[in-house]
């Protein structure tokens, strides 16, 4: 059966093909933004996870998806290109601190606190059975020793570059390095 067409509707025209969402072809800051961070997130995306994991957040991915996406909005005002990791860093420790009293905050104010915290994929391939001890050790530290410790010890930074991420001075920084380690120390006999 074929079908009429009505005569007082104009036909209706096909739709045109999708042109792929892209930067203009003459803006050459976008195109310089789109590639640093996107190397950022080649060379640092694993080792940011693995940073929010250590300092206690709960959401590592979400963590470190927004400190990404805090430096791509923020790319043109870095001062220099290579200081990029170092501002990548410095926002997942501020960010994790950030969930960290949130959390501690609106548990504060539950009327359940929860009995269970399911740990994600991460964290649990993280934790090898070797490794269980000193990452608990590391939790029970407050959270200015454990930053220190993560900062200098894990990641290999130095004092005046964990100073500047934690946004403290760097006397502070082997205040908390040494008080962390004595305390580290302290939870590790005590276990054996």
């Amino acid at each position: 059966m074929r079908r009429r067409q009505n005569p007082t509707l104009p036909p209706v025209p096909a739709p045109e093909p999708a042109e792929p969402l892209a930067p203009p072809a003459g803006d050459s800051a976008d195109l310089e933004r789109e590639a640093g961070v996107a190397r950022l997130f080649e060379l640092h995306y694993s080792s940011m996870l693995r940073l929010a994991v250590l300092l206690g957040a709960d959401d590592p991915e979400n963590v470190v998806a927004e400190a990404y996406y805090q430096i791509y909005r923020k790319w043109r005002r870095l001062r220099d290109a290579a200081a990029a990791e170092a501002y990548l860093r410095s926002t997942v420790c501020n960010l994790t601190r950030m969930r960290i009293r949130h959390l501690q905050v609106a548990r504060r104010h539950e009327e359940h606190p929860p009995d269970d915290t399911v740990a994600s994929a991460e964290h649990a391939a993280l934790l090898r059975d070797d490794q269980r001890v000193l990452v608990d050790a590391l939790q029970q530290l407050p959270p200015r020793q454990r930053e220190a410790l993560v900062l200098r010890h894990w990641l290999g930074l130095k004092e005046s570059e964990i100073a500047a991420a934690m946004g403290i001075s760097g006397g502070s920084v082997k205040t908390h390095t040494a008080r962390g380690i004595a305390a580290l120390t302290q939870a590790m006999e005590a276990r054996r």
